[in-house]
This record gives C-alpha cells, structure tokens and sequence, in this order.
C-alpha cells in the first residue's frame, strides 16, 4: 500500500513537471514570436533604404533646391556675358553675344553661345582651353545684361526695352509707359523663340516675359 502511495505521488510529480515545461515552452515561443516578426520587419526597411534615400534625396533636390534662371535660360543674341576664367586675367572680360550668336575670346576665337545655358557654355569654353592652352581651366560664365524685350501694339511708348529679372506681361506694360485708351487689357499675344523657332500664344497679364519675347497688345474692338 505504501508503495502504491510512492508510485502515485512520483506520476503526479511528473505530470506536473512536464505541464510547467510545456508552460514555460509555450510562453518563451510566444516571448520569441514578436521578436523574430519585429527582426523580420525591420530588415525590409533595411533593404529598400538606399531606393528609399535616393527617392527622398530627390525630392530634397527639387523641393529645397530650385533651377536658377542659368540653369533654364538659353542664351541668344543680344546678351552680355561675364565670363571668369581663374588665373588668366586677359580671358576674363564681359562678351556680347553677336548677331550670329557666338562670343568671341582671345586665343580660343569664336564660342558659340545661341541656345547654351550658361553651364553648357563653360563646358565649352573649358574643352577648348584644355586642347591647346590651359591644363586644368576653370570657367565660369554668367548673364552680366539679358538681351531686350520688346513691346507694339496700344501702349503709349512701344518698342525695344531692357529686361527685368522675373518681370510679367503687366510689368512690361507698365515700362512702356502704360495702356492707350483703345488698348484690350487681359489677354495679349507673346511671340518667343524656342530651340530655334519662333512660337506665338496668348497669354494672360500675369504671364512671365523672357529676354527677347515680343508683346503685342491688341486693340478693342468696342
């Protein structure tokens, strides 16, 4: 009978020690679980962060750092260019752009400017001092005077005028010594050369003028 007891006692033992295993198991796979789900989570943004970076770097460029006019502006004839070349003072100067759209430069001859911006020109200016004269040339270029706008049509001084950095159609209007009493004050016609052809649209008083567009300002017709 006593050792019936015994017998019994010890499976019971057992029994119970095999049950808190299985609950310590249970609860240390179920502690394990998040942490591996956590693990596994956090590697796929670990993956994707260069594409992520470069993504949020490029929005970065075009949020936080806007084109300069240089970087859209296509030269022409007309402007006035300052170009600096470092260490050679008798290359930098300001040039005109001519009429066939080349500037002209010692030692180098003849640059050709018409519809280069002012980074595109400094390569140029660049590769042909690097052929022949200069190692290692540093250049730069920059719009010293923009060529001329222009206005005809019913405003009371029409003609040729300088321009003026980011100005609209209701400042040009103005320059030209205001509307004539004929004048049609919201919708006009702007002629503007672009990759070498010439493009007229109406445009509205709020519209941007470049350097060497051509305003025409419309008569009433009542």
């Amino acid at each position: 009978m006593f050792i019936r007891i015994v017998m019994i006692t010890a499976a019971i033992a057992l029994a119970l020690s095999g049950c808190k295993h299985s609950s310590k198991f249970r609860k240390a796979k179920r502690t394990a679980h998040p942490a591996a789900i956590s693990s596994t989570t956090m590697a796929q943004p670990h993956q994707l962060r260069p594409s992520m970076a470069a993504s949020h770097a490029s929005w970065l460029t075009t949020a936080e750092a806007p084109q300069t006019p240089e970087q859209l502006y296509r030269l022409d004839s007309g402007d006035r260019l300052r170009v600096v070349v470092f260490g050679q003072e008798n290359l930098s100067r300001t040039y005109s752009v001519d009429g066939s759209g080349f500037i002209s430069m010692p030692l180098i001859g003849a640059v050709k400017a018409q519809a280069s911006t002012t980074f595109e020109l400094e390569d140029k200016i660049a590769a042909k001092l690097r052929s022949k004269y200069v190692k290692d040339p540093k250049v730069t270029v920059e719009v010293a005077v923009y060529r001329p706008f222009f206005i005809l049509g019913e405003v009371r001084r029409p003609g040729q005028f300088p321009y003026v950095n980011g100005m609209t159609l209701q400042t040009a209007v103005a320059i030209a010594g205001g509307y004539t009493e004929r004048a049609r004050e919201k919708k006009f016609k702007l002629t503007r050369k672009t990759n070498g052809r010439s493009v007229t649209m109406q445009v509205s008083s709020s519209h941007l003028v470049q350097p060497g567009d051509t305003i025409y300002v419309k008569e009433r017709l009542f």
